[in-house]
């Protein structure tokens, strides 16, 4: 079931995107909007918290309840930078492996960045990372794509397994910014913000993918202000 809908929002995606499904605008109606989606996977082993990143990022606030995603879990949040339209999809894969078979192939089809995502009071976590970097090297993601390193959990502070220093000498390695946040703690807000606005940013000088939708009444208005700083917060 999940392979099918997978398959299915993918060929949506391309219907959209090659100009079918139904023909032009009828006689006086305007066009469709034209927006630039950004697709960003977020990769890790399961109860890192990769479903509580991307649903404070895309809800603004902390889920009630989480369970394992079965599967790809899939999120969108509209936002307008420098007067531009441009959606932002978060697709969050199980970190099981036994989850994951049947979806991988559509998981990595069109993947504009990559938020990998580890547990900073789980060590096993961080060291599972360079398993998903091989990971995506096998489904031809190139160093050319925009990635970004987060830990998460900092607010708990007394179970800290990861130093910083240890983290930011993984991510110098790979060439990537490093992020500590925490997706619970909701003045750590404007810090999952910052992650996943900062490849928006830098995403936005490219050209991904471009669909024809009608506007609707969930863009969110962000000014473009400074770049989010690089160095990790806590």
């Amino acid at each position: 079931m999940m392979a099918a809908a997978a398959v299915e929002l993918e060929s949506s995606l391309e219907l959209s995107f090659s100009g079918g499904g139904g023909g032009g605008a009828g006689l006086g109606s305007l066009p469709p909007a034209r927006s630039r989606i950004f697709k960003i996977i977020v990769i890790g082993d399961s109860n890192v918290g990769k479903t509580c990143l991307t649903y404070r990022f895309c809800a603004g606030r902390f889920p009630q309840r989480t369970e394992a995603t079965i599967g790809v879990d899939f999120r969108e949040r509209a936002v307008t930078i420098d007067g531009e339209r441009i959606k932002i999809q978060l697709w969050d894969t199980a970190g099981q492996e036994r989850f994951r078979k049947s979806m991988v192939q559509h998981y990595y089809r069109n993947v504009h960045a990559v938020v990998f995502v580890y547990d900073m009071t789980n060590v096993a976590s961080f060291h599972n990372l360079p398993s998903w970097i091989e990971e995506c090297k096998q489904h031809l993601l190139t160093n050319e794509i925009p990635r970004i390193l987060v830990g998460n959990k900092c607010d708990l502070r007394n179970a800290i397994q990861v130093p910083t220093d240890l983290a930011q000498k993984f991510a110098d390695t790979y060439s990537m910014p490093l992020f500590e946040t925490s997706a619970k703690n909701p003045n750590d807000n404007d810090q999952v913000e910052a992650i996943f606005m900062t490849l928006a940013h830098k995403l936005k000088s490219h050209k991904p993918l471009m669909l024809s939708q009608p506007p609707d009444n969930s863009e969110i208005q962000l000014t473009h202000g400074p770049k989010p700083a690089l160095p990790c917060w806590c």
